[in-house]
């Protein structure tokens, strides 16, 4: 076989995001989806603790000490931005903590950073969003911990619903989902934060926001829109909010 192998120019040039990740996240699988072709994902997860889902487990998920070891974990491999994937940890403690939680993961080492719940605050800056309807997955101690947070934001939260797990938050099926999606919805959200990146939901965005006219924004969408905006990259999937800014 004869080739020619300077025709040839490698593979594509590679940019990376890091992610520091709860212990119990099961969707990685859906992450890939929100990033195009020529950026990777470099994984790092928070310490196992044996609790439920809950406003414990979100303080334990956020400690700085733990970010900072995940993030120097992965800069070996250079990546562009580090961003602390989890809802409730990042919006827990409130919007000072959000911020602490990125210089945390900057004074690491990191070239930039993001959290979950920052990323939230900054769509809802960006579209102008005042009034939002939210569902979680969480128990009702802490999905009023998020309504604090968005009540910091000078947002107001009309509408809420929670599934009250404890754990195997990745098993909810679409369907249900959807239900409590809709359920949750309200005449003067202008749009709905579905909480958790352990809930799945890529593939509710678009139907979904065709059947609301509202936009429909989701934990890992938020976070990989982020991480990519810095990077001065498009996201891809659904959304179309997304195409607007």
């Amino acid at each position: 076989m004869d080739l020619d192998f300077p025709a040839f120019d490698g593979p594509l040039a590679q940019r990376g995001i890091g992610v520091i990740a709860p212990f119990d996240l099961a969707l990685e699988r859906e992450l890939w989806r929100w990033v195009p072709m020529e950026v990777s994902l470099h994984l790092a997860r928070t310490p196992y603790e044996p609790v439920p889902v809950s406003m414990e487990m979100a303080h334990l998920v956020s400690n700085n000490l733990h970010l900072a070891a995940a993030t120097r974990d992965v800069l070996h491999v250079e990546p562009e931005v580090v961003a602390y994937l989890c809802t409730s940890g990042s919006f827990v403690n409130g919007v000072d903590h959000e911020r602490s939680l990125c210089k945390a993961i900057c004074d690491a080492g990191a070239p930039d950073a993001v959290t979950t719940s920052g990323a939230l605050a900054e769509v809802l800056r960006r579209l102008d969003l005042r009034r939002v309807s939210v569902i979680t997955p969480y128990d009702a101690d802490l999905t009023a911990k998020l309504h604090d947070f968005l009540t910091e934001l000078n947002v107001d939260t009309v509408s809420s619903d929670h599934l009250g797990l404890g754990g195997g938050i990745w098993r909810v099926s679409y369907r249900t989902i959807a239900e409590r999606i809709l359920a949750a919805d309200h005449p003067d959200a202008e749009a709905i934060f579905v909480s958790c990146t352990n809930l799945p939901t890529y593939d509710l965005v678009e139907p979904l926001e065709n059947a609301l006219g509202k936009p429909v924004l989701t934990a890992n969408q938020l976070t990989m829109w982020a991480c990519l905006k810095r990077m001065a990259l498009p996201i891809v999937g659904p959304g179309k909010w997304l195409r607007e800014v």
